[in-house]
């Protein structure tokens, strides 16, 4: 398999024995610290100043739109026949049976306050099942990857869930929807969880909360509202981590509702959200 070492990153991707795997993680890592790269230098300083006024948040769109033709392109480049899924409207079916499932700027809104907890992640599905993951965090110079059988890592280092742990002593992120109807209600059963749980966090960028589910960060996360580019890499870290992720009891994480969590945490707090109505507008 290729190592790939990004300057300045020091990065060095394990041994993945299938040669498929290991030329999509490559290729996964080297246009997500691209991209990384292109909008942390290329961010305006004085960009969250007046961020009430539509001119920062058409430049956010701006960079949102480059780093996604900037990975759309880079992947095509080396794999034309692939899918692409991307946030920012990018779709094509493909030949091969491999899509790309792309997000290219998780947390628009810190990215435009210039807060640090923005990511961008890449997900590579094979036949429909997610096989690798980057989620990479400029900011915090950590690129979290994983490949399905192969474990997480956060840059070199491979990470874990946390062990099981009570609920009242678990630490839970979450996310809110901007339609204030949504919100309301989210927060309402966040309001309901508190009691329950050491503390509630909120990150603003789901992809970042799902590797700090991996990194032992969290206890566990949950989201309503979640698009297929917000989860996919996120998603299969976690899992490779040791933790279980889902949606309502039963489901696959989805846009109704993704959980992940450690074991021992999971399974309660995915029960409460159901009894909470965490699934519903």
């Amino acid at each position: 398999m290729r190592r790939i070492i990004r300057p300045g990153k020091g990065i060095a991707v394990t041994d993945v024995r299938d040669p498929l795997l290991s030329e999509l993680l490559d290729l996964a890592l080297e246009a997500a610290g691209r991209a990384g790269e292109l909008l942390r230098d290329g961010r305006p300083a004085d960009l969250g100043v007046a961020a009430t006024k539509s001119s920062p948040i058409d430049v956010v769109t701006e960079m949102d739109i480059a780093a996604e033709k900037l990975i759309t392109g880079f992947l095509l480049e080396h794999r034309p026949d692939d899918g692409i899924l991307g946030e920012e409207g990018a779709s094509t079916t493909g030949t091969s049976g491999v899509r790309w499932v792309i997000d290219p700027l998780d947390g628009t809104v810190n990215y435009l306050y210039g807060l640090p907890t923005w990511a961008v992640s890449i997900a590579a599905e094979a036949n429909g099942e997610t096989v690798v993951g980057v989620v990479e965090v400029p900011q915090r110079r950590e690129t979290c990857r994983a490949v399905l059988g192969g474990g997480a890592y956060l840059n070199d280092k491979p990470v874990r869930c946390r062990p099981a742990a009570p609920l009242d002593q678990s630490l839970v992120s979450t996310g809110f929807n901007y339609v204030q109807s949504v919100r309301a209600h989210q927060a309402d059963v966040a309001q309901r969880l508190i009691p329950r749980l050491r503390d509630i966090r909120r990150s603003g960028s789901a992809a970042v909360d799902l590797c700090d589910v991996a990194a032992g960060r969290l206890n566990g996360y949950y989201e309503r509202g979640l698009s297929p580019w917000d989860l996919a890499a996120g998603d299969l870290i976690a899992r490779e981590a040791g933790a279980l992720t889902g949606g309502r009891p039963g489901q696959r994480a989805s846009y109704d509702l993704t959980v992940a969590a450690g074991p021992g945490v999971f399974e309660p707090l995915q029960e409460l959200l159901e009894e909470f109505g965490a699934w519903h507008d």
